[in-house]
């Protein structure tokens, strides 16, 4: 690895049901907490208002990008 890159980690979370997005929410948060840089892509088919969003913008640890048939990208 050269100098200066660091080993990142890919989570997925999918399938039916519910839970995914706070799953990965919650391992956000707890990651950006600990200083690490979090980026969340998320696909959307239904709703696109997340209260989450705004704890989010308020964490310069953690960014997200949107997509959907609703959207182009956030």
């Amino acid at each position: 690895m050269r100098k200066g890159l660091k080993l990142g980690l890919v989570q997925v979370y999918f399938g039916r049901g519910k839970g995914k997005t706070t799953a990965a929410l919650g391992q956000g948060f707890r990651a950006s907490g600990h200083g690490f840089k979090v980026m969340m892509i998320q696909f959307l088919k239904g709703d696109t208002r997340y209260g989450e969003i705004e704890a989010i913008k308020a964490n310069p640890n953690f960014n997200i990008k949107q997509f959907g048939p609703q959207l182009q990208s956030r």
